[in-house]
């Protein structure tokens, strides 16, 4: 059974970095695209970053010019490279993947687009 696991996450002053990574285990099937998405307490989970199996990215007004979605495929794992964190980044952050065909459209950050899920990593960024 395939499965993602994140990992990276921690506690950072505003203005650190942290990289996440995100690995695919199990069966790796081919996916469509595959995103980070992030939660904070209190609120609902939003779309981050999103990247094509092909490589066109897409982010989030909010962390654009900061953060940097990748990925390699012949390791099977994401990545999320987020420069100059704020306090407001602190969240928790959650890797997906799109591995089935959707017959109807998603948006790119709509959570319906994806049904793989890693159980996520804690961001915290302290002023």
């Amino acid at each position: 059974q395939e499965e993602l696991v994140e990992s990276g996450g921690g506690s950072v002053q505003a203005g650190g970095s942290l990289r996440l990574s995100c690995a695919a285990s199990g069966h790796t099937s081919v996916t469509y695209y595959k995103a980070w998405f992030r939660q904070a307490p209190g609120k609902e989970r939003e779309g981050v970053a999103v990247i094509a199996d092909e490589g066109t990215t897409r982010y989030a007004d909010s962390v654009k010019g900061r953060f940097t979605i990748s990925q390699d495929n012949t390791k099977n794992t994401l990545y999320l490279q987020m420069n100059n964190l704020k306090p407001e980044d602190t969240a928790m952050y959650y890797c997906a993947a799109q591995s089935r065909f959707r017959s109807a459209w998603y948006g790119y950050f709509d959570q319906m687009r994806y049904n793989m899920w890693g159980q996520g990593t804690q961001v915290t960024v302290s002023s």
